[in-house]
Parts: structure tokens; C-alpha cells; sequence
């Protein structure tokens, strides 16, 4: 509620504040100006990062990747809970199915690990 609450004093400032300069905005307008600037900044923030990670480990990205469509899947599953009224909608089924994401990554991850080790040093030992 709080963040809802700051979202919408910030959403009244901003539309107070151009009208002050002569911009007088619709509701649409703003979103317009503001998504697409958000979006453009968090783009090329993003970009950059991927590129380093990139150099690191191409995995990276896909699990960044992975774990973004789950965000957006797990909220589009509860919201379709609420509309149609099977299930339960609950912010605690979100915070549930991510983890369990996160938890089955960890084993996938471990072995991974263990894998590329005993390559690591089967190698060695052909040298």
C-alpha cells in the first residue's frame, strides 16, 4: 500500500510539474514519455551488463533470462487465479514457485560444478 501510495504522489508531482512548464500531459502522455525513457535507460544499463556478463559466461544471461519470464509467468498465473476465480491469489505462491526455481537451478548448478571439475581434472592428469 505504501508503494502504491508513493506511486501515485510521484504519477500527481510529475503531472503537476509539467503543467508548471507548459507541457500539459495527459495520462497517456505521460506514460509514453516516462516508460519509454525508463525503458531506454534500464535498456542500455542492461545492455552493457549483459555484454560484460557475456565475456564471463554466456549462462548467466540465460538464467537472468529464465528467471525474468518465470517473474513475469508466476504473476500472469495469479492474476488469471484472481479473474476466473480457480485457486487462490497469493503474492506467497509467486514468492513459492521462484524458489523452487532458485532451489532446482542450485542442484542443476552443483552439478555443474562438479562435472566441469572432475573435467578439469581429467585433463590435467592427460597432460
Amino acid at each position: 500500500m505504501v508503494l502504491a501510495n508513493l506511486v501515485n504522489y510521484l504519477h500527481d508531482v510529475i503531472i503537476a510539474a509539467t503543467g508548471w512548464f507548459g507541457f500539459h500531459l495527459s495520462d497517456k502522455d505521460l506514460h509514453f514519455w516516462l516508460i519509454g525513457g525508463l525503458g531506454l535507460v534500464f535498456f542500455i544499463v542492461a545492455d552493457k551488463a549483459f555484454r560484460w556478463m557475456a565475456k564471463l559466461n554466456i549462462s548467466v544471461i540465460s538464467f537472468i533470462y529464465t528467471f525474468t519470464v518465470l517473474v513475469v509467468l508466476v504473476f500472469a498465473l495469479e492474476i488469471e487465479q484472481g479473474i476466473t476465480g480457480r485457486g487462490n491469489m497469493e503474492f506467497k505462491d509467486i514468492v513459492a514457485g521462484l524458489w523452487g526455481f532458485i532451489a532446482l537451478f542450485s542442484v542443476y548448478f552443483f552439478y555443474r560444478m562438479i562435472v566441469f571439475s572432475f573435467n578439469r581434472l581429467s585433463d590435467r592428469k592427460k597432460r
